[in-house]
């Protein structure tokens, strides 16, 4: 299935690059969710302000997530909530030149590929893309099967970027960190493993970034939450790179815009000049 759709740049060729900066655009309450209030127009037009400063800042990606409708529905969204996602998502591939990755939260996997698709998006995240995760939206289950299938039924050229052993979640029974991102990858077939702290803002454990590395030395590796210019050196060069949110905003507060002078300082810090 091809669709005739300007796609987003395409990510860069993993051996020999230097580590990535991704930036997450947090999208406000959505249309239908519990603490909306702006317009579907107001919203987006935070999320193409948020993209630009990014880019400006030296980011080397973003990924569009619907951050602002806690509580999150466990593996499935509302339609609404996919069309809206959808028109964030091609305003911001129109709005900078970098790939764009899509998170639908808490874990709709199809959705995000869907939306990634029709858009041109480079990549998407999946909290739980392999194993069964204890979270505060109950008990979740990785689908791979059905991810990938989907995939090449849509035949989208689209990254799965898996999360291993998510934050705001617990695995089901007790799994080493290796384990888990071995199975993320070797079977369920992940193009990318993100690792992380216990939660959004909380620092990754670097220890838990060497050993995935260890047993995944041909797969990027990135770190997805607490990064800051402090902890960035701790994290390489076992990492390919990092994905930030909380500490971009305008003095680190979650709900505020994306500050390209703190991007700058992030991406000045991954590079070491």
């Amino acid at each position: 299935m091809t669709q005739n759709v300007p796609a987003a740049p395409a990510l860069p060729p993993r051996s020999g690059t230097p580590p990535r900066l991704i930036g997450v655009v947090h999208l406000a309450p959505l249309p239908g969710s519990p603490r909306a209030a702006d317009s579907l127009g107001e919203i987006i037009r935070r999320a193409v302000q948020d993209a630009r400063a990014y880019y400006e800042g030296g980011a080397d990606a973003v990924i569009v997530e619907n951050f602002g409708d806690a509580p999150f529905f466990a593996d499935r969204v509302e339609p609404h909530t996919i069309a809206a996602m959808t028109l964030a998502a091609r305003a911001v591939i129109a709005a900078v030149p970098l790939p764009v990755g899509i998170n639908v939260l808490r874990n709709d996997a199809a959705a995000a590929l869907g939306i990634a698709a029709m858009t041109g998006a480079a990549f998407i995240r999946v909290n739980i893309h392999t194993g069964v995760m204890v979270t505060d939206q109950g008990i979740i289950e990785g689908r791979a099967a059905e991810t990938l299938r989907y995939r090449r039924t849509l035949g989208a050229q689209v990254e799965i970027w898996a999360d291993v052993l998510v934050k705001h979640g617990v695995p089901l029974g007790p799994q080493a960190i290796e384990d888990a991102a071995r199975d993320a990858v070797e079977r369920g077939l992940a193009d990318a493993v993100i690792v992380t702290g216990s939660a959004t803002g909380l620092a990754t454990d670097p220890t838990d970034v060497v050993r995935v590395r260890r047993v995944l030395p041909e797969t990027p590796v990135y770190v997805g939450s607490g990064a800051s210019p402090e902890t960035i050196p701790a994290f390489l060069p076992a990492a390919s790179g990092v994905i930030v949110g909380t500490w971009a905003k305008r003095d680190g507060e979650v709900h505020r815009p994306v500050d390209p002078a703190r991007v700058e300082r992030l991406a000045r810090a991954l590079r070491g000049t």
